[in-house]
C-alpha cells in the first residue's frame, strides 16, 4: 500500500514522501497515529496546498520577525536596579526584568526566548539575544543603572563626589 507521510518519521523518511509499506502496517499504526494517509491522487494534492500555504506562511512570520529585530537592535532597554556601595547590584538582572520593559515599551516577545549569555551581577552596559523566529535572533542592548543615582541627579546641587571623603 502507497502511502503519503503527514510528519517526519524516521524509519520512513519525511513529511510529503510517499512510501510503499505492508498493509497492516499502514492500516494499524501509521494511518491511526496520524503519521501516514493513504496516496490518492486527491491527499496528494491536498498535502501539496498546505505545504504552499505553511511556506508562505513562514516566509511571512520571518519577514516579521526581522523588522522586529531591526527595531530591537537600534532600542535601547535601561533597567534601575538598587546596588550595594560599591556598586554591585543585588542579585542579577534576569530575562524576566528586561520582558517587563520589552512590554512597557510596546514589543510582543516571549520571555523564555531572551537568553542573557552570562548573570548581569554589575552597573554597566550589555548585549542580549532575543530569539524572535528559528533563524531571526536579534542583538538587544541593556543598560543597567542605579536607581538612586538617576532620582540623586536631577537635584543636581552636587554632582561631583571628589572631595567627600
Amino acid at each position: 500500500m502507497k502511502v503519503l507521510l503527514k510528519k517526519d518519521f524516521d524509519l520512513l523518511g519525511t513529511a510529503g514522501d510517499i512510501k510503499e509499506v505492508k498493509d497492516g502496517y499502514a492500516r494499524n499504526y501509521l494511518i491511526p497515529q496520524g503519521i501516514a494517509t493513504m496516496a490518492t491522487p486527491s491527499s496528494i494534492k491536498s498535502f501539496e496546498e498546505v505545504r504552499r500555504q505553511q511556506g508562505r506562511k513562514i516566509l511571512r512570520e520571518t519577514n516579521d520577525a526581522k523588522i522586529i529585530a531591526s527595531r530591537l537592535e537600534t532600542d535601547l532597554v535601561t533597567i534601575k536596579v538598587k546596588t550595594a556601595e560599591e556598586g554591585k547590584i543585588y542579585g542579577s538582572v534576569t530575562p524576566t526584568m528586561i520582558h517587563d520593559v520589552l512590554v512597557q515599551k510596546g514589543y510582543n516577545v516571549d520571555k523564555k526566548k531572551i537568553s542573557v549569555p552570562e548573570h548581569i551581577k554589575s552597573l554597566g552596559e550589555f548585549v542580549v539575544d532575543v530569539k524572535l523566529y528559528t533563524d531571526v535572533i536579534a542583538k538587544l542592548k541593556v543598560v543597567v543603572e542605579d536607581e538612586e543615582a538617576s532620582v540623586e541627579e536631577p537635584k543636581g546641587d552636587d554632582s561631583s563626589v571628589e572631595g567627600k571623603e
